[in-house]
């Protein structure tokens, strides 16, 4: 165990000096939440106007993911070595130039680019805020404030896309980008008032060759996932390419990672029961969490005709749903230390939403969807920033923010091959369902529909070629919820096989209370 340990003092804060902490840290938080909401609405617009296709709208969601997935590990470690506030404020800084640049982008590699800038920033924001509030708060009280966390984050996501909206028809869509541009600079103004934390100073031994391999096994999956079968069939030299060179970058990342003094993503951390079963269940909730967003918003615009605005607004009931399970979970857990029953509740309600929108098609009833999605958001509020929580509480202080960026990474990761996966598929269907209806009416196919490479630039389409179309997504969508729930099954195994440990009240491990820093599992 580091010396850091014995050197560290156990925070003493109130709930008022609590509250002023997240001030700042949750402004740039609601920052970073509101940049992606904002674009769901908007991307149907984006695209068309940017001359991309499907496989284009799937990627402006995925850059920004991929580079907060392959970031926050390296943030999260970052943070265990040097100033916390400092990192924060760098990457509200990263953030802020990645909106001014999306903003200014004139086609889809530029708007790809800007993005990545973007995700690099909310990697930090995310994983930072998570160590922060690890840093200062104990476990058996965090449950309270992360449920101020997740009211931010719903404010966020209920504000992004009803905002997204209105800019869209109104200013136009560069202003979802730029409209971040105050608000950050708020949220840093707020950071260097507010936010003031101990700094306990470490041997730095930064773990270069483990950040590289895993930006590297990563990244390759998810660029083949987007383009097998419809570049290449999936089993073919160029899968090869792409697979070959993962498997080799994850063989390399281990043998690093059991080498290095100060890894990346420590093994006795992996190897801890709960972080490892927590790691399967986040991938289902990451999934869950980002690719019903996405692929709602779509759905709603492109498959049933509602403007921006009006998408946004038919987003409500997933994001209340959400809000109401992480506020309630987070409130009974501090009260009571006890967690896994309301996870497994959770799950199992988003494991029946998710499945209830499997038989979504373009008739289903905007009631019915309505209550499928307070299913899904109570089940993703659940369990989002719990499986956090749990986790933290398997180790001390001087790992709080490695072990909060392992869930962290693993969850965006899931969420990020998810919605690349889960796009390729709707990509495919979408060009199957639009080359059939086209040869039933007779009409010549395009190339590229086959594909789903077709344009998302409704407006100059005219019937009954628009019908198609509308139909094709709106018959589609469905079966990507299908098989978002089968992978969330996983989440309930693992959650049921977590064992159930009783919440410690101290940030740190070991104190005087229980100097073997064991935690006593609940009969």
């Amino acid at each position: 165990m580091s010396d850091s340990t014995t050197t560290f003092k156990e925070p003493d804060l109130s709930h008022k000096e609590i509250l002023e902490v997240l001030v700042g840290l949750l402004s740039m938080l609601f920052v970073a939440m509101v940049s992606s909401t904002i674009v769901s609405t908007a991307l149907p617009t984006i695209i068309g106007d940017l001359k991309g296709s499907q496989t284009s709208y799937t990627w402006v969601v995925t850059t920004t993911l991929l580079a907060m997935t392959v970031t926050s590990p390296i943030w999260s470690k970052l943070s265990d070595l040097f100033d916390k506030k400092l990192l924060v404020q760098i990457s509200g800084v990263i953030f802020l130039l990645g909106a001014l640049a999306a903003g200014f982008a004139q086609n889809v590699p530029q708007l790809l680019a800007a993005r990545g800038l973007q995700g690099l920033g909310v990697g930090g924001l995310l994983a930072l805020s998570q160590a922060i509030m690890g840093s200062i708060i104990p476990p058996r009280d965090r449950g309270r404030y992360t449920g101020y966390m997740a009211a931010v984050m719903a404010v966020a996501t209920v504000s992004g896309p009803l905002l997204g909206g209105l800019l869209v028809d109104s200013v136009g869509w560069r202003w979802c980008f730029w409209a971040a541009v105050p608000i950050s600079l708020a949220g840093l103004g707020m950071l260097q008032r507010f936010l003031h934390l101990e700094h306990v100073r470490r041997e730095v031994r930064i773990d270069w060759w483990g950040a590289i391999l895993i930006s590297v096994a990563a990244s390759l999956p998810l660029i083949w996932v987007s383009f097998a079968g419809s570049r290449y069939d999936w089993i073919s030299l160029e899968t090869a390419y792409f697979l070959v060179p993962t498997a080799l970058a994850v063989i390399a990342l281990i043998l690093v990672e059991r080498s290095h003094p100060d890894p990346l993503i420590p093994g006795r951390i992996l190897l801890e029961r709960t972080t490892s079963l927590a790691i399967i269940g986040s991938i289902g909730v990451g999934i869950a969490q980002f690719g019903t967003s996405v692929f709602l918003s779509q759905f709603f615009q492109v498959a049933q005709g509602f403007s921006p605005t009006e998408a946004g607004l038919l987003m409500l009931p997933l994001i209340l749903g959400s809000m109401v399970g992480a506020t309630v979970s987070g409130q009974l857990i501090s009260r009571t230390g006890v967690w896994k029953p309301y996870m497994l509740g959770g799950t199992v309600l988003l494991i029946l939403g998710l499945g209830l929108m499997g038989f979504t098609d373009h008739t289903t009833a905007i009631w019915h969807l309505s209550i499928y999605m307070v299913l899904m958001g109570i089940g993703q509020g659940t369990l989002m920033q719990n499986l956090v929580l749990v986790v933290q509480n398997t180790v001390d202080i001087n790992e709080i923010g490695t072990a909060s960026g392992v869930v962290s990474f693993f969850r965006s990761l899931g969420g990020t091959v998810g919605i690349a996966v889960l796009g390729a598929i709707l990509a495919t269907r979408v060009g199957n369902h639009i080359t059939t209806g086209m040869q039933e009416q007779g009409m010549p196919v395009p190339g590229g529909s086959s594909s789903g490479g077709g344009t998302l630039d409704l407006d100059k389409l005219r019937e009954p070629v628009l019908s198609i179309v509308r139909h094709a997504y709106g018959d589609s969508t469905g079966y990507i919820f299908v098989i978002a729930a089968v992978v969330t099954v996983a989440t309930l195994i693992a959650v049921a096989l977590m064992p159930q440990t009783e919440l410690r009240t101290t940030v740190a491990k070991h104190d005087e209370k229980d100097p073997l820093g064991l935690e006593q599992p609940i009969d």
